[in-house]
């Protein structure tokens, strides 16, 4: 009897290996290289790694594969691509825009918003909805809040450093954060922080929690199941912290909500606005992202609540977190390169020592040293790492075809780092980004903010946010290291990010 099991058992596996195998996905996906997979399991063993290793895994397979690579696990298979020419390829088909892996596991928060949400009619509707959120027009007023909050953040530094010798700040990621949600509530979503400051604390940890939910779940086949996960510990943690989550944009939604039905004069606002978004939104510049979204709803159900609050999920994290990290690395960047940080202090001061100056979309154009250690600074640490669709259909490449039902990725980082790009790639060099070196370069081997139909939308709002913010550090301190930044770990979560804290010395000029 026993013996009799133990032969049904290998002959189902020897089934199952065979059809992984030799079915079409898997001999078209036998002839794309990848590490050392084994029978069935495939490469598990290469993704079952902690959350600070994990992208220096794939860093390290994608330099030794280099153009393209596949790792897969029991039924699920993804094809890295590495090319600026295929990614191209891949990124300009107007047809692949299904969302998979990693997004289909942050639905359970975004729902299907802008970010997580496929290429149908829906995401169409909702980006022509959103876009004049982020007109030129309402940018100019959206550095007002950006001076406020910078000059904001430079008066608790100074109140922090009692001497002339600084301080040195417990947690950076912490610190820059705060400021860039308090920044994305004020514009994004026309609500104020003060006075919540637990609400705040308690959101931007429920969002670190759950990146490093979604980049474990990832790593993990068997927890792609939706009943598997849930039962898990980790399923039942990431319902806790769905709670606050959800709670925190269910009181944003409620508070702005009110302020239109406490105040006449913004209700009449909302009725003009719906009856022409675009015209209202350039014209009048006070309403902001989730105004639109209620005025959609008022009107005629273009949306209901649930797609507001989704909404207002994807903005409140893509728009702070991402900046934040961002803001992080650059600043740790320009505090171990002296040179390039009195180079941009040179540059801001010239401006900044006015008397009550205010940055505006017009002074920051003039700030082109710093635009290039920025986007520099993008290059070495992009904090969207990797772009991923769903494959509804084969993709013909350049030497690959990568057949239907495969999840295909983008390796942000190996691409911005490829030395065939960029000469000696883990050198910071903002004059890799003056226009006579872009120019010669391929469009696709830089990507920090995608490319394509699916580009961020809010791109040019996150540079003018970090271009105020750093030049206001600049001009009022001095940066020193405490952390050698090389030496940093990076993990895999939503985002790029530091493993543990980041310190830097604010030294007050």
């Amino acid at each position: 009897m026993f013996l009799t099991i133990l032969t049904s058992f290998v002959l189902l596996l020897f089934i199952l290996h065979c059809y992984i195998k030799y079915r079409r996905e898997g001999r078209l996906l036998n002839k794309i290289p990848g590490p050392k997979a084994y029978p069935i399991i495939g490469n598990i063993h290469h993704m079952r790694v902690p959350n600070d290793e994990i992208l220096k895994q794939y860093w390290k397979i994608g330099d030794e594969f280099y153009p393209i690579y596949k790792i897969w696990s029991f039924l699920f298979s993804s094809v890295i691509l590495l090319h600026p020419e295929d990614i191209k390829i891949f990124m300009t088909n107007k047809e692949l825009t299904t969302k998979y892996m990693p997004y289909k596991h942050m639905q359970s928060w975004l729902s299907t918003g802008l970010l997580t949400t496929n290429g149908d009619k829906k995401w169409q509707k909702r980006r022509k909805m959103l876009s004049p959120a982020f007109h030129v027009n309402i940018m100019k007023h959206f550095l007002v809040s950006f001076n406020e909050e910078a000059e904001f953040l430079v008066r608790s530094l100074k109140e922090q450093a009692q001497n002339k010798d600084g301080f040195v700040v417990k947690d950076l990621l912490e610190l820059i954060t705060k400021h860039s949600l308090n920044i994305i509530c004020e514009t994004i979503l026309g609500i104020s922080l003060n006075e919540k400051d637990q609400l705040e604390f308690e959101y931007r940890n429920a969002v670190h929690a759950y990146g490093k939910i979604t980049a474990y779940r990832f790593s993990r086949p068997w927890y792609h199941w939706d009943i598997l996960f849930a039962l898990s510990k980790t399923g039942r943690l990431e319902k806790k912290l769905l709670k606050t989550l959800h709670g925190f944009s269910k009181t944003i939604i409620a508070e702005r909500k009110r302020f239109h039905e406490q105040n006449e004069e913004n209700e009449e606002i909302l009725e003009e606005l719906k009856d022409d978004n675009n015209k209202r939104t350039r014209s009048k510049g006070k309403l902001c992202l989730l105004d639109l979204l209620l005025a959609s709803y008022l009107d005629d159900k273009q949306i209901d609540y649930d797609g507001i609050r989704e909404e207002v999920d994807t903005f409140t994290f893509a728009g702070h977190d991402t900046t934040a990290m961002a803001l992080c690395f650059a600043l740790s960047l320009f505090a171990k390169h002296r040179n390039v940080q009195e180079n941009i202090r040179h540059e801001v001061n010239t401006i900044m020592q006015q008397d009550d100056c205010k940055l505006t979309t017009t002074i920051l154009k003039d700030f082109s040293y710093l635009d290039r250690c920025i986007k520099e600074s993008l290059r070495l640490y992009s904090s969207v790492h990797t772009i991923a669709r769903y494959l509804d259909q084969d993709l013909q490449l350049s030497n690959y075809v990568i057949p239907a039902g495969t999840n295909c990725l983008v390796s942000i980082c190996n691409i911005h780092k490829n030395p065939i790009y960029w000469p000696n790639p883990d050198i910071f060099d903002p004059d890799r980004f003056l226009p006579e070196n872009v120019k010669e370069r391929h469009p696709y081997s830089y990507i920090p903010f995608s490319a394509g139909m699916r580009n961020c939308i809010g791109q040019k709002f996150a540079m003018h946010e970090m271009k105020v913010l750093i030049a206001y550090i600049i001009h009022n301190f001095h940066l020193e290291p405490v952390d050698e930044l090389d030496d940093v770990k990076i993990s895999g979560e939503l985002t790029l990010s530091p493993s543990g804290p980041l310190h830097i010395r604010f030294i007050p000029i």
